[in-house]
């Protein structure tokens, strides 16, 4: 029997966490210059205590993909799988453990992925083949096949940097399926595409997949992931919960991804506006079923966003979508530095009785999310649907085929009084 063409052993990777002790945000110069002629030294040095904490974003990870395997990586935000993506791909040293790969590999872990901004795009085509180790006239050949995959003709000879978000993971996503790696690995950048580019990519990842090229594949589409997938690796806080296939690991994984109504952040996100807390509460009344949502976002700038609340079903497929501000830039958001809550509420009578998940995104609209909540939040219907009460979605791809007529929303907090 051959050799794994991906063998993870004993994989971990640990980073030093720094918490420096709580103090003043701003200072002034005289309150520097007070600081330095009490200590004598260090004037432009530490103004405070700090401590340093271990944590392991990957811990005793093991596991082995076979030569032409579609393999799934899934788990909840902080699980660790784009660390553990990045070590596969060579961008981040492992701590401890090893991983041989017995293949080139081919890359999109973020929007923009070896990509020189300088550059124009017909330029950086030719500079990521060399990078997978493509000599020149192998990228030529593909060259045509991967313009016409990215839809960027008209822009081919612009510097990337003057790119959407959208042209850039066009471009980005087709050089790394079209030059043909051996392993293809793949983070849940599609979700800044379009729904008709997110179709086509998955439609890609499909042929690659049956063209017997390996590849390894992170979303929290359930539905996609088995779909696409036919193993699953399911991490939790950093550790293999389970590896098996599929639809065993994506049930445990809604099975333990939501445990209630309400989402808390295990830790302070990196990110500069993040969802901090979110619940649910279902109302069934004589007017029908609604979903009531509070989500509590923090953020260091001030900034209008939407919320996107995306529901899915029992085995993880989407099946409808409650925008605020998506849509209709007079319902967006408006965020200052601090807190905010957000309360909104959706009409919910066209669910059927059921278990459900829901996911809350804080998103720049047509540009990119800041941050996405994957199903945190399980509710369940116990009315059913009166038949008939909701409208079709034009972009049903990923997000499911029924919108939640919005409601209402309010803001509270540093943005208090501004809503709907």
């Amino acid at each position: 029997m051959s050799a794994p063409i991906i063998r993870v052993e004993n994989l971990g990777k640990k980073y030093l966490l720094r918490h420096k002790e709580a103090g003043p945000r701003y200072r002034a110069l005289r309150d520097v210059l007070a600081t330095g002629v009490k200590t004598g030294f260090g004037l432009f040095g530490r103004t405070g205590e700090s401590s340093t904490e271990e944590f392991w974003a990957l811990k005793d990870v093991s596991f082995d993909v076979n030569e032409g395997e579609v393999v799934g990586i899934i788990g909840r935000n902080g699980a660790g799988k784009s660390t553990l993506l990045k070590v596969l791909s060579r961008i981040t040293e492992p701590t401890a453990g090893r991983v041989t790969l017995n293949g080139r590999v081919a890359s999109l872990l973020e929007v923009g992925t070896g990509f020189h901004p300088e550059l124009t795009g017909r330029e950086n085509i030719y500079l990521n083949g060399t990078i997978l180790g493509m000599r020149r006239a192998e990228i030529a050949r593909k060259f045509d096949e991967i313009v016409a995959f990215a839809e960027v003709e008209k822009f081919l000879d612009t510097p990337v940097k003057r790119y959407s978000s959208g042209m850039y993971v066009r471009l980005a996503f087709a050089v790394a399926a079209h030059l043909e790696p051996e392993i293809l690995v793949v983070d849940e950048v599609l979700a800044v595409g379009d729904a008709a580019f997110q179709k086509k990519c998955l439609g890609k990842m499909n042929e690659v997949a049956k063209g017997g090229r390996t590849v390894l594949f992170v979303s929290h589409n359930m539905g996609v992931m088995q779909q696409l997938c036919g193993t699953a690796v399911l991490l939790d806080a950093g550790r293999v919960r389970v590896a098996a296939d599929t639809p065993t690991a994506v049930n445990e994984y809604l099975a333990t991804a939501a445990s209630g109504a309400e989402y808390r952040r295990p830790r302070p996100g990196a990110k500069p506006i993040w969802v901090d807390r979110a619940t649910v509460d279902v109302v069934e009344d004589a007017d029908g079923c609604r979903l009531n949502v509070t989500t509590e976002v923090v953020s260091d700038r001030a900034k209008s966003v939407s919320l996107d609340i995306r529901v899915f079903d029992a085995v993880g497929v989407a099946v409808a979508f409650a925008p605020v501000g998506s849509f209709d830039h007079s319902r967006e958001i408006p965020l200052t530095p601090g807190r905010t809550r957000v309360c909104s509420s959706h009409d919910a009578g066209s669910l059927a009785t059921g278990v459900y998940f829901l996911s809350v995104d804080i998103a720049d609209p047509t540009v990119g999310y800041f941050d996405r909540v994957e199903q945190a939040l399980r509710f369940e219907v116990h009315v059913p649907p009166a038949g008939g009460n909701y409208r079709r979605l034009q972009q049903a791809w990923g997000y499911g085929n029924v919108e939640l007529p919005y409601r209402e929303h309010r803001v509270e907090g540093p943005s208090a009084g501004v809503g709907a």
